[in-house]
């Protein structure tokens, strides 16, 4: 489109106390030949928005530059439909973090006018991709109370789903429990199991179509067009779909692995699992003898919190020896039940279950660690404990032991039969013809296979080093989501739950899902750039086929065709922007972010002879947010640091660095997320792959003779917003002790 400008200045929040507006609308009207310019006490009140508002209906402004607050406030008050819209920090980055009218704080603005109005000049509005045709129906795989849960949430709010369990039956282990945990207040008694009902309501239901004794054979597509082959009745059925929870449950811990409590050893040692079963067949006895069951202890964190078992905490098997402990008691009056715990979590509501249980005379509950387990006399059991709340080593006697074993996800396979796994699809790549590739990580092959998605990465979700199995999300506040866009994960494949939680949990997944096939019919992004609708746009004739966006790409969104092209899947692209940093040919771009127009807001900035200069090229997730963090504390930085907002580190293109150095800038500061999975990038790596591709470029600064120390990353969270402002006075005071950039020159 044909643009016309319009600059804004705001003069609220101490900025026109702070710099001279004035020369900000001489940048903007001489330098950058803007004869729209117009300035307002208060840009965001009625009478300010209605300024903007009068002069995009009358005087047919299209593009809109707002020099106020941060990109982070104010966000609806500036947004204006048809329109393109840049802002342009002046009250975080200059007048709560500087000096009031000095040179370098007017400096400073000015060249934020400049960098803003350049970035405007490059910003196209957004032609979102649209599939010829979008399929809204939901995949669920796994029909247990998560499944189900989830299948119901989508279903009655109107969209088709299909669910699929490889089982005879639904319910799973939810329907093998004999009594379930009260769901409601005042959370004190047990309830029958209801799970019969919800499987009524399932197979009931107009909206699902349920598949048993059946499995995913291969997932393939995209968001919005997924095409599913269910292999079922003895054939393969076929299935479309436009989103995919996973929900394909737990198992118990493997209890023959505790033979130190017991079990294996003594037919009277059971797990919590067997111990639902008897419960169910009416009598609590003893299974060496039959006689009917006295004393019963349950010892808590039976492989759980282990580092030799599970290092986790199960999250059920507090809540499950509690409702069993009542089940001893309505059992028999006159039997006791005794809870050895290292420690007691029964979080939320459920405090009011355990204050319940713990008013009941025959439950002893008491604190301790669990030595041993060996033969009493008459069949009974001996459990030793210490470090007991009263410091003293006990025993307690029972004719029963209850191992609250833990929760394993279904994705987990173990590491022995993940190596034998490997060997085999090695063999198989090599008789299809295929090289394996010795320095692919074991992970992106999981087994056994439940999705078998059709991905250059692998057939299975990914999952995070230490998320013991678990099919956990790649950033630790996204709930749900994974690193294959559209599938979502939900209940105890994602992390240990009781059966309430996990129907929570299948409740968010439902309602993820179908927000995921509503945005991808609209060309949005789903996370966490949810309003994106922008899209990497490819020069295929300027591409060489190197791969390194194929390889790169942390979502799966490039693949290859049968020459090597790279072609995108844009329903599975999260907008991150890695492949346009990845792209030693510039070729990659987006309408409102590329290579040429961060480029060239570098080469707008004034740089002097005399004076320092620094670029921060600053990741919008974390880092933007704890500058803006700082700036609301008043803290101090530095007057030489212009930053530069990028989706994500994982947009460094080498490209930029060499310019700005060329352009006569001191130095460059990156900063971006913690590496790693336990604080991780929005978009998986993005930090460490810009740290891979600075390596290269530092070798290439020492052959310019400039010194490597004048490009640095910094790894920080957005609550390290007090360290922050020390970090980057640190890295100027570096920089001045160096000789100036020998470009400066030229």
């Amino acid at each position: 489109m044909e643009k016309k400008y319009g600059v804004y200045i705001c003069k609220g929040c101490d900025i026109a106390e702070t710099v001279e507006i004035e020369k900000l609308e001489e940048v903007a009207t001489k330098a950058n030949q803007i004869p729209l310019c117009k300035t307002h006490d208060a840009l965001c009140s009625p009478e300010g928005l209605d300024l903007i508002k009068n002069d995009i209906s009358s005087e047919g402004v299209n593009t809109v530059v707002v020099a106020a607050c941060s990109p982070r406030a104010k966000h609806k008050e500036f947004s204006f439909n048809g329109s393109i819209v840049e802002r342009i920090n002046l009250r975080e980055f200059v007048s709560w973090i500087q000096e009031p009218k000095t040179e370098d704080t007017q400096a400073l603005a000015e060249d934020y006018m400049r960098l803003g109005i350049t970035r405007a000049k490059f910003t196209e509005l957004p032609e979102p991709f649209l599939l010829e045709e979008t399929n809204k129906d939901v995949l669920v795989v796994g029909g247990g109370i998560t499944g189900m849960t989830s299948a119901l949430g989508a279903a009655d709010a109107g969209y088709n789903v299909v669910l699929v369990e490889k089982n005879e039956e639904l319910g799973g282990w939810a329907a093998k429990m004999h009594k379930q945990l009260p769901q409601s207040y005042p959370f004190e008694s047990l309830e029958e199991n209801n799970v019969s009902k919800t499987i009524d309501k399932v197979t009931s239901h107009s909206n699902i179509k349920v598949f048993t004794s059946s499995e995913i054979e291969k997932i393939v597509g995209f968001p919005g067009q997924y095409d599913v082959s269910i292999k079922a009745n003895g054939g393969s059925e076929q299935a479309k779909a436009g989103s995919v929870i996973m929900a394909a449950g737990w198992r118990p811990y493997d209890a023959n692995k505790l033979g130190h409590l017991g079990y294996g050893a003594n037919p009277n040692v059971i797990t919590n699992i067997q111990m639902e079963e008897m419960a169910a067949s009416g009598a609590i006895t003893r299974p060496s003898d039959g006689k009917k069951a006295e004393k019963v202890a349950f010892i808590q964190c039976a492989g759980s919190r282990d580092a030799n078992h599970l290092a986790y905490c199960s999250s059920y098997c507090c809540l499950t020896s509690l409702k069993q402990a009542k089940y001893v008691r309505e059992s028999n009056q006159d039997a006791m039940a005794y809870i050895l715990y290292k420690d007691m979590r029964t979080p939320g509501q459920y405090e009011l279950f355990y204050q319940s249980i713990q008013n009941d005379p025959g439950v002893m509950m008491t604190k301790g660690e669990v030595t041993g387990v060996s033969e009493a006399s008459d069949g009974n059991l001996f459990i030793d404990l210490k470090d007991t709340l009263l410091g003293e080593n006990i025993r307690i006697e029972a004719d029963l032991v209850v191992l609250a074993t833990g929760m394993e996800a279904n994705t987990k396979i173990d590491a022995e039969e993940l190596k034998e796994w490997k060997v085999k699809f090695d063999e198989e790549l090599k008789a299809s013809g295929g090289k394996p590739d010795p320095n692919a990580p074991l992970e992106q092959h999981k087994v056994p296979n439940i999705l078998n998605l059709e991905y250059k990465q692998g057939p299975e979700l990914p999952g995070l080093e230490e998320a013991y199995g678990f099919a956990d999300s790649n950033y630790i506040c996204f709930q749900y989501e994974t690193r294959r866009t559209g599938i979502f994960t939900a209940g105890s494949v994602r992390q240990p739950m009781h059966m309430l939680g996990s129907m929570e949990d299948a409740m968010g997944a439902s309602m993820k899902a179908i927000q995921c096939v509503e945005a991808t019919e609209k060309g949005f992004s789903i996370h966490p750039r949810a309003w994106d609708q922008t899209y990497p746009e490819v020069n295929l004739q300027k591409c060489t086929s190197c791969k390194r966006c194929t390889e790169e790409c942390p979502f799966g969104a490039i693949e290859e065709d049968e020459k090597g092209t790279p072609f995108h899947k844009m329903s599975r692209c999260r907008r991150c922007g890695t492949c346009l940093g990845s792209c030693p040919e510039r070729v990659i771009n987006f309408k409102d972010f590329s290579i040429g127009m961060i480029s060239s807001m570098f080469k707008a900035m004034d740089v002097p002879e005399e004076g320092l200069r620094l670029i921060g090229l600053v990741c919008e997730n974390d880092a933007y947010p704890a500058l803006d963090a700082a700036a609301m504390n008043r803290a101090k930085i530095h007057p030489a640091f212009r930053f530069v907002p990028v989706r994500c580190l994982g947009n460094l293109n080498l490209a930029w660095i060499a310019d700005a150095l060329s352009r006569g800038i001191d130095g460059m500061i990156l900063l971006g997320c913690k590496f790693g999975d336990n604080y991780q990038c929005h978009f998986v790596r993005g930090s460490e792959l810009a740290d891979e591709r600075l390596g290269k470029l530092q070798e290439t600064l020492g052959r310019l003779m400039l010194e490597p120390d004048r490009v640095k990353l910094v790894q920080l969270s957005i609550q390290d917003y007090e360290k922050l402002p020390v970090i980057l006075n640190d890295f100027a005071e570096e920089l001045e002790e160096m000789e100036p950039n020998p470009f400066k020159e030229f």
